[in-house]
């Protein structure tokens, strides 16, 4: 198999999205793919970036790929992917997330590129914009559909939400997960005394921590209001949030105001992401949307119970009272219900945990390869490419 695919993403930097299609180009590459993954260096991170180059992806710059609207640049980067395209020649473009997709699928429809593929990591039906501007969105994304051979979701949830909005055909919709690396990331913990050691935590203390961009859309605001009710049932109770955003200071006013400053700790980004949560005697995860969660299956496989707003896919990612507990969006006091029953009950904790670890292994890097793999051999046969 040599078929060249074009990969197009709106930028490369710390996070779910980013990550999932790095890998995917690495397994593909790996299956005798070759892949060039277009994307906006100057939107993106030059360490994400350098990550990509390091696992062996072909990165070309897009100028003016960007990930707000913006109609003049937006055309700037259809010519310029229409260009791209054309001189590539490449079999399969796959675009990845909501702006990239329209316009890279747009540019494979106007350079006639054999087959396309879009995965939209999630979607922006709600939780992101009014009213009007979603609408609006929903519309492009109908419309593009009709552009497009399959749309691969992360979650079968995911295609449900799409469905729902009359995006698309059932027969177009496959369900592969953002795979994670569940046996190396066991195999990078330290033990729970090394993690808090590192952290400067105390032994004893009830850490919550939530990781990801300090964004309105993780929810982060909600684990700070639910913090004052957890730590009245155990004063030690220490809430990590790892990660970095714009959402940092009101964070940290909102900690302030509700006199919790002293034990929310902001670490910052990380790409060690098993050196904290080894640290953790629980997981939140409180977005008001979400595609589906690979901190979920990261805390999952090291065996860390997890407390997740019942939104986008992660219900089909935790299982109530299996692995974790699931709680209506944008409710603190049903978070910090959850948090408060995990801090008094250890057996609890454990049992979810080991509940935690099998399921994981549904999401693993092994199972996502094979599931893409076999997207692409079953396009590739249907347009007979070669």
């Amino acid at each position: 198999m040599s078929l060249h695919v074009l990969h197009a993403i709106t930028r490369l930097t710390l996070g779910g999205s980013s990550e999932n299609t790095i890998a995917s180009c690495v397994a593909l590459a790996r299956a005798g793919y070759r892949c060039t993954l277009a994307t906006s260096f100057g939107q993106s991170d030059a360490a994400s970036l350098d990550d990509a180059r390091r696992r062996g992806c072909s990165v070309v710059d897009v100028p003016s790929l960007g990930r707000e609207l913006a109609p003049l640049a937006d055309l700037a980067a259809l010519r310029q992917l229409v260009g791209l395209i054309r001189h590539e020649r490449p079999a399969i473009v796959h675009t990845h997330t909501s702006k990239a997709g329209f316009v890279g699928r747009l540019a494979a429809r106007i350079a006639r590129a054999p087959g396309v593929i879009h995965q939209p990591h999630g979607h922006i039906f709600y939780g992101y914009y009014g009213t009007g501007r979603t609408a609006l969105f929903i519309a492009l994304e109908r419309l593009a559909a009709k552009w497009t051979d399959r749309i691969i979701t992360l979650t079968d949830r995911g295609t449900e939400e799409h469905l729902a909005r009359r995006i698309g055909r059932p027969e177009q919709y496959v369900s592969v997960p953002s795979g994670v690396p569940t046996e190396r990331l066991r195999a990078s913990a330290p033990p729970r005394s090394e993690a808090r050691r590192r952290l400067g935590l105390d032994p004893s203390a009830f850490v919550v921590m939530g990781i990801g961009r300090l964004i309105h859309i993780k929810g982060f605001d909600l684990a700070v209001r639910a913090l004052p009710r957890v730590r009245a049932a155990n004063p030690a109770t220490r809430l990590l949030l790892v990660g970095d955003g714009p959402g940092r200071p009101a964070l940290e006013a909102l900690a302030a105001s509700l006199r919790v400053g002293d034990c929310v700790r902001m670490t910052g980004a990380t790409t060690d992401i098993a050196s904290h949560l080894a640290a953790a005697d629980a997981v939140v995860v409180p977005s008001r949307n979400e595609g589906m969660g690979r901190v979920l299956v990261e805390a999952m496989a090291l065996g860390r119970p997890v407390v997740a707003t019942a939104v986008g896919g992660i219900p089909a990612v935790i299982a109530d009272a299996e692995c974790g507990r699931l709680i209506p969006p944008d409710d603190a006091d049903a978070l910090a219900a959850a948090l408060v029953e995990l801090e008094r009950d250890a057996g609890l904790r454990r049992k979810l945990g080991e509940g935690g670890q099998q399921r994981a292994e549904a999401f693993s890097t092994t199972v996502a390869d094979e599931k893409l793999l076999a997207v692409y051999a079953a396009l590739a046969r249907e347009k007979g490419l070669k």
